[in-house]
Formats: C-alpha cells, structure tokens, sequence
C-alpha cells in the first residue's frame, strides 16, 4: 500500500486550500478501492465547498473533488467489478459495486475527513460504486471529464428536461456544465437554443457546441433578449445553472404554461426562491436535478461511444491545466471566468 501522497485540503471555509503530504491508511475496508490519479476536473460544486455554499462545514479539514481519471493500484474485499490495474472514471453519483465506509487520511497528528470520492489527492481510496472501469486508448484530462461535466449535463437534458426535437431551450450559465448542456441540446436538435452567460469566452465557445443564439448577462437585459431570440414563440425549457434565486424566477415567468424549469445551481443556503405556484397545479414544472439522474455504469459508456465516434467534442472544453500545487491559482481563474471550460488538475 502507498503510505504518503500528496492532497489539496481544505482547512478553513472561505481560505484556499493548504496542498501537503498526508498520511492513507494502511489497509483498505471492505468495498474500498485504492486509486492513483492521471486527472481531476474542477467542478462549481467544489467552489461552493470552500465558500460554504451550503452553510457550516462540520468535517473540516476533508479533501474534495468529485470527477476524476486513474488507475487502480489495490482493491479491498468484497470488492467484484473493479480490479487491479483497471483505468477508472471517479463519480460522485453511486454506481455498480460496493458503497464502503469514507476513508479517513492523517495530516500533522489530525485526521483528515473524505467522502466515497475525492480526486484533489495523487493517490485516492475510493467506494468501488464511485469508480467505472473504461477500456481503450482515452486521454486522461478528457475521460476525467466523464465524472460529471458529461454525465451531470445529458442527464439534464434526457432524464430531467426530456428535451424534444425542435424544442426551444435556454441554458443559463456556460461553465463546464453549461457548455455540455448546450451540446447535449443540440444533439437532440433542439432549437433554439440560448445560452446565457456573463464572459464572452464562454459564449463564444457555446456556439461552437451548437447554441444558436448566445446572450451575455452583464451587458444587456436578458429577459427582453429571450423574448427576441423566440421571435415570437414559446420558451419550452429553461437550465439554471447559476443557484442564483432571481435568474430561477425568471425561468419560471419565461417558460409557457407547460415549459420545464431545471435547476442544476444550488443558492446559497438562506437564499429563498419566490415564485406563484398555481402555474404548477397546470404543468408547468420546476424540478432540482441530482446529477442528471444518470447511472454511471450504464451512461459514461454510452458517452464514451459517442466520443470514440466523434460524435461528442470534450477537447475543447478543457481550458487550462494546472499542477495540484497551484490548485489555488486554478480555483481563482475559475472565478474570474478567466476559463471558457473546464480546468483540469495534472496529477
């Protein structure tokens, strides 16, 4: 077993995160997998972690990351579809295979706190349901992607939204997630469809993913906007990925009477959204998505198939890579939407 690898922790709330050795355990439990690290994405999610998002941290200090690429070095007992020397996508949505208990790291004399998943650590143990096996030549910044930028976004699209050919979307916020909801609509030949977003890198980078019409938030109204690139007809299909409670509102006024409004942004807790709810009694319908509600062992080979056929484009999406060491400077042009998609962690 590695004894010491190198992690990004998070100590404090709201403080970037301390990267050092730490200490694993010496023996993996029961459905528990030991992983080494090629890649990590940097979801929003993350971000709403170190700020306390959703409120009071109580497992400080605890590692963090949740879409990630390896290779399996040791696996423990119980442990039956995964096996040594495996290439894995790590996930935080459960798959086939054992939920062990979380690990627990050593980092100057405290224990370090992990959920089923981490990918901020050169070396993870991970629930053998957090990783799926993937076969064939696949580069390791693309298939770290497939943790949750791929499966979160057409997950939206099929399982949440169930977008139909022709009809009319808004995506609001074109990160990493965003993006990959503006190509899943345009597979299903959705139209139009308009992506909303404050950087203009973004956008640009949204219509090469197949929006139709793109908006940017910080220069004009987007509600008059929409209503121009309808042209007169009806929203059917509004994405939030934002969390921010007055661009859901306006989902819910824009979208018909039966229009779906889809929420993949979490607000921050104590932030309330205000809306009418007798449109609801009559079809319309707002929903919080949980990851797409996608199954990962059945939907990341589904993915990789249209990658292999080029029918799926990622390499695009990746922006920018960083070394573990300047995770810090990473999560900081993620804020300032210096990155058009997603950032990936070189391990």
């Amino acid at each position: 077993m590695q004894k010491y690898t190198e992690a990004a922790i998070l100590i404090e709330q709201r403080k970037p995160l301390v990267v050092d050795k730490i200490e694993l355990p010496q023996e993996l439990k029961f459905g528990q997998v030991l992983v080494e690290l090629k890649a990590s994405g940097i979801c929003g999610s993350q971000l709403g972690e170190i700020d306390g998002v959703k409120g009071e941290d109580k497992f400080l200090p605890h590692l963090l990351g949740h879409e990630g690429f390896g290779q399996v070095k040791e696996i423990g007992a119980g442990v039956k579809f995964i096996k040594k020397d495996d290439m894995v996508v790590l996930h935080w949505k459960p798959g086939k295979g054992l939920q062990s208990e979380p690990p627990k790291y050593k980092w100057r004399g405290k224990v370090v706190n992990a959920g089923w998943v981490t990918t901020f650590n050169k070396h993870a143990i991970i629930s053998e349901n957090r990783c799926t096996k993937i076969t064939g030549d696949i580069n390791p910044d693309i298939a770290a992607l497939f943790g949750c930028a791929v499966t979160t976004a057409f997950g939206t699209i099929e399982n949440n939204a169930k977008l139909k050919i022709g009809e009319s979307i808004v995506v609001f916020g074109a990160g990493g997630i965003g993006l990959n909801i503006v190509q899943a609509a345009s597979m299903r030949s959705a139209f139009p469809i308009i992506a909303i977003d404050r950087f203009d890198n973004r956008l640009n980078l949204a219509k090469e993913l197949g929006a139709t019409h793109t908006i940017n938030s910080s220069k004009e109204d987007p509600k008059p906007s929409i209503e121009k690139c309808l042209n007169g007809g009806e929203l059917d299909v509004y994405i939030d990925n934002t969390g921010v409670p007055e661009i859901i509102e306006l989902g819910y006024k824009l979208v018909h009477s039966k229009g779906k409004v889809i929420l993949v942004g979490v607000p921050k807790k104590g932030s309330n959204v205000l809306i009418h709810t007798l449109p609801l009694h009559f079809g319309k319908f707002i929903q919080g998505t949980h990851g797409g509600e996608c199954q990962p062992h059945i939907d990341i080979p589904r993915y990789i198939n249209l990658l292999k056929e080029k029918k799926l484009i990622l390499d695009k999406l990746i922006s920018k890579h960083f070394h573990l060491k300047d995770i810090n400077n990473a999560i900081e042009s993620m804020r300032l939407g210096e990155t058009a998609g997603r950032i990936i962690i070189k391990l």
